[in-house]
């Protein structure tokens, strides 16, 4: 299992393993198409006067070639990943008006009342099931991070499970009479090692009219707009609805419905009833058939993603090359997980920045996880006024761009690195 790996991957080695068939239908043939280097664990940050070294693990990318299925060949230990976790959904203002966006959608679209049940796998810190509560709207939080279900039930109170979900839990929900009228699972699906445990957990927990809807960042636009760095260890699979639609429907469950969402890049929202129970929307066809002209079993997108990250890669140290050749100050925004992956693979740490910020107080006063850089709140940068600012949460631009006026007025200017390493300065 642990064949090849260099000294800093064995060091890993103890919580890892390979996946040597496909997470969804069991082929063993498996494609490698994008190596990522190895990386410490994407929300792995350490306080600010520690000294410890964290392991490097392994990031390598295959597709499978009989479901398409885009996946991670590295499997970190769910518990390792996710038991206590830094991502507090409630600090995007932009997420929080997204989700409010979503819930209206479907109280719009669902007869739901005080004897329905919303649940949520990976509820977070109730940032989108406080708007169904608004609604008087029963619901559950699903949440294996016990430090975000405490503060889910103790400041949004939200009723939350601190467990995974999987087959066993939804029986024991099932038992209860606690089956859902409607799953959500935002931005979950990727994180799921067991996909077959998690869809017939679906199946189970699903009442015979219900809807589970999932939303994930969209194979395709993570191929066609450089987004590899949206690949880290915590997502252990990309997904177009090819796939999906095979995942689901080997487990009695229609896809029934997608709707593209600008969020995170560009994802997809997909909709799953039980099998015959709601008619199959039109546009779902028309993605489909999509995606197979677009040549989502073929090898062509896959490789031109990974020359593609090579591209960037490339550019973007020769403009930060450039920019401390000028004698230019850089700093970054966003201690994100994204950014470990953009950070690592491109080879940008202390010899490019000073330092990184971020809006969540829970990594402010941290290190990360990348050459140890301190982490501090936005308000450095007014403080301190860095010639440039890299931006790691490319995907939130406009929200931070919005807020950073005053450090853009004076002078400062941002590096977009997604698709391509640019400039954006203010007025």
């Amino acid at each position: 299992m642990t064949a090849g790996l260099n000294a800093a991957e064995l060091a890993a080695a103890t919580d890892l393993k390979l996946a040597l068939s496909c997470r969804a239908c069991g082929s063993s043939r498996l494609d490698l198409f994008l190596p990522l280097g190895s990386t410490p664990l994407a929300n792995s940050l350490l306080p600010i006067d520690s000294d410890e070294s964290l392991p490097l693990y392994p990031l390598n990318v295959v597709r499978c070639l009989d479901c398409t299925l885009v996946q991670l060949r590295e499997i970190v230990a769910p518990e390792r990943l996710f038991s206590e976790y830094l991502y507090f959904s409630s600090v995007s203002d932009a997420l929080v008006q997204h989700a409010r966006g979503f819930v209206e959608s479907v109280l719009a679209a669902e007869k739901l009342g005080p004897e329905s049940l919303v649940v949520e796998i990976a509820s977070n810190d109730g940032y989108l099931l406080q708007f169904f509560k608004a609604a008087g709207i029963p619901v559950l939080g699903i949440e294996p991070a016990q430090n975000i279900a405490r503060v889910a039930e103790a400041e949004k109170r939200i009723p939350t499970l601190a467990r995974f979900f999987n087959r066993g839990l939804a029986r024991e929900l099932a038992t209860q009479g606690r089956h859902a009228d409607v799953i959500i699972g935002n931005n979950v699906l990727a994180h799921v090692p067991e996909l077959n445990d998690f869809a017939a957990g679906i199946s189970t927990l699903l009442k015979p009219t219900g809807v589970a809807m999932f939303e994930f960042p969209y194979l395709r636009d993570l191929l066609d707009n450089v987004e590899f760095d949206t690949i880290y260890h915590e997502h252990q699979c990309y997904y177009s609805v090819t796939a999906l639609e095979r995942l689901f429907t080997s487990h009695h469950l229609d896809v029934v419905d997608v709707l593209h969402v600008p969020v995170h890049g560009g994802s997809l929202r997909l909709s799953v009833a039980p099998r015959g129970s709601r008619p199959v929307a039109a546009r779902l066809r028309a993605l489909l058939d999509e995606e197979q002209r677009w040549g989502v079993d073929t090898e062509a997108p896959y490789a031109k993603l990974a020359s593609s990250a090579h591209q960037l890669k490339a550019s973007l140290r020769e403009l930060l090359d450039e920019l401390k050749g000028q004698g230019k100050r850089i700093a970054a925004y966003g201690a994100a997980a994204k950014g470990v992956t953009l950070t690592a693979f491109c080879g940008v740490g202390r010899n490019y920045l000073d330092y990184i910020v971020d809006r969540s107080p829970h990594k402010q006063g941290k290190r990360f996880p990348v050459n140890g850089l301190p982490i501090y709140t936005p308000e450095k940068l007014i403080e301190d006024q860095p010639d440039y600012t890299l931006l790691l949460t490319w995907n939130f631009a406009t929200e931070i761009l919005a807020q950073q006026k005053a450090y853009m007025a004076a002078g400062g200017k941002f590096i977009i690195p997604v698709p391509h390493p640019r400039i954006a300065a203010g007025d």
